[in-house]
């Protein structure tokens, strides 16, 4: 298995990222982290809602287009079904659950987010109080927008020490480069919340980490460049 946190210090810019799985003590866990190279991107913060996480402006006076930006990255459930994604597809998911319809269904709806020439990805994640979890990557074919490939990947139990991780991009590039291959089978180590995600958060590059936000086993962590860290339960 690969060493999360080498991986990601490897890798100056991986974008967005989804992490689900659970710790050797079989706790289930979920990390999503944002990073920006723009100010607009980089002028954001992760806020706890009543039923997970949104995105707002740090500083709204230099908010210049919230399309892609704002958006609630994590929304779990009444049943305890976690949802987190790097778009408002995460309302078309929950929207879809609520309609008795399914995952794959929501996402065929949705396509890679338009923001030429990089056609970000759209990449999403799901985990059941069992520990079963989903992971999926929505991306221009080729680098194009003529086609939508989609990707899903299912695991239908939690392995204790076990996460997958999946990103945006590859790393640096002009257009940046989409996230190629199945998502990474990544160890995950036996710390709390608070631990586990001041590793991922150092492990992150400097200069281009926003927010990250990291769930083990009920409890909420979340680290922001802007305003610190704060902790719910």
């Amino acid at each position: 298995m690969t060493d999360l946190f080498s991986y990601l210090k490897e890798r100056p810019y991986p974008g967005r990222g989804i992490l689900l799985g659970a710790t050797p003590a079989g706790k289930a866990v979920c990390a999503y982290f944002i990073m920006g190279r723009s100010e607009n991107s980089r002028n954001r913060v992760f806020e706890k809602t009543d039923d997970g996480i949104r995105t707002r402006a740090w500083d709204e006076s230099k908010m210049t287009d919230p399309s892609l930006i704002i958006y609630h990255p994590v929304r779990r459930l009444a049943d305890g079904t976690l949802i987190v994604t790097n778009g408002d597809q995460t309302d078309t998911v929950r929207d879809f659950l609520a309609q008795g319809k399914g995952w794959l269904e929501a996402l065929c709806s949705r396509t890679f987010e338009p923001d030429a020439p990089n056609w970000t990805p759209r990449v999403s994640g799901l985990m059941q109080p069992c520990g079963s979890h989903l992971l999926s990557i929505l991306r221009a074919q080729g680098g194009k927008p003529d086609c939508c490939e989609r990707f899903f990947y299912t695991y239908d139990a939690a392995t204790p020490g076990v996460g997958h991780f999946i990103s945006t991009y590859e790393g640096f590039g002009s257009p940046l480069p989409s996230y190629h291959g199945e998502p990474v089978a990544a160890q995950v180590p036996d710390l709390d919340a608070r631990a586990l995600a001041q590793a991922v958060w150092d492990a992150l590059d400097k200069d281009n980490r926003v927010s990250l936000y990291v769930c083990v086993d009920g409890n909420e962590v979340i680290i922001n460049k802007h305003g610190g860290e704060d902790e719910t339960k």
